[in-house]
């Protein structure tokens, strides 16, 4: 009997740590609370974060312990575009899913609503009209483009308006070790234009990734729990599922 014990403990230890090595090395899984990644991303949504993109740091890990350190193992930086998950530079408690959208040496600015790289604006061409979450819970269409990075690839976007109060900013000069972060729904993000002092993002140290979000496991309309049970079913959007993230 002591001997069944003590298998069904190996079993046990080595299936934990088999989930252990896969969440730090291979994928985590994610759900996306908040819609400022919108149209990319919806609340609702589950995905998975390939954690051999970019290498390895501490915070490739489940946990974080040890020491800060601006090398990771194996690690080289995203490109332009990548959505990735992170870790908030503020508070290494919480974790924040954007679009790089600034390398280390990059000049990032909003002018007017426009996103300017390097001086020069980006290629935007309009791709119809969407539905936004507002902070009220409510919805609001909004003009949903399409985005053209350095390099040509390309991404949509959601905006509001011209004239918020991220839509003319200074100049940003991205530090060396460092990325800038943006969400899609661009008037509806706390991102990289926020400095960290003032409650934002501010520039994301490179450790912070954790990985670069590839693919929507499953997605579900939490509003609909505002309905009757027999209507829950309705939320799920089949259409998500095992979906790339582009």
């Amino acid at each position: 009997m002591a001997r069944n014990f003590w298998g069904e403990i190996k079993q046990f230890s080595a299936a934990v740590a088999l989930v252990l090595v896969s969440r730090t090395v291979v994928a985590q899984p994610f759900y996306v609370p908040s819609g400022s990644m919108e149209p990319t991303l919806q609340i609702g949504d589950e995905l998975l974060a390939s954690k051999f993109a970019y290498g390895y740091s501490r915070y490739s890990l489940p946990f974080a312990p040890g020491h800060s350190t601006p090398e990771r193992l194996l690690g080289r930086l995203p490109e332009r575009g990548d959505v990735v998950v992170f870790r908030l530079p503020r508070d290494d408690e919480e974790v924040y899913v954007k679009r790089v959208i600034g390398l280390p040496g990059d000049r990032v600015q909003m002018r007017g609503g426009r996103l300017w790289i390097n001086d020069a604006p980006l290629p935007i061409r309009a791709d119809g009209v969407g539905q936004v979450e507002l902070q009220n819970g409510q919805t609001a269409p909004a003009g949903r483009f399409i985005e053209t990075l350095p390099g040509g690839r390309q991404h949509a976007i959601f905006k509001l308006t011209e004239a918020g109060p991220l839509d003319d900013t200074p100049v940003y000069e991205v530090p060396k070790g460092h990325l800038f972060m943006m969400g899609d729904n661009r008037d509806n993000s706390l991102d990289s234009r926020v400095s960290a002092a003032k409650g934002g993002v501010g520039f994301v140290p490179v450790e912070n990734l954790i990985g670069r979000a590839d693919v929507i496991l499953g997605s579900w309309d939490f509003l609909v729990t505002g309905h009757p049970v027999s209507a829950w079913l309705s939320g799920i959007r089949l259409s998500r599922f095992f979906s790339r993230i582009a």
